[in-house]
């Protein structure tokens, strides 16, 4: 795992400044590739991510 890409693909989603859409987060415990989506803090300090398959009801979101 040492070297594996966890985020990639995203792109700004332009009409939300600080959120990003079709990219791909990889789980580094299973090793699963999900489809992903994220958002920035306001002040730029957190990064809340979300995995989900198929659609975004069905995942999970870690800051």
């Amino acid at each position: 795992m040492i070297g594996s890409e966890i985020i990639k693909e995203f792109k700004p989603a332009p009409q939300h400044p600080n959120q990003y859409s079709n990219g791909t987060v990889l789980d580094p415990l299973s090793g699963n590739v999900y489809k992903g989506k994220g958002k920035l803090s306001t002040n730029g300090k957190r990064l809340t991510m979300r995995g989900y398959i198929g659609v975004s009801a069905l995942g999970r979101s870690t800051t």
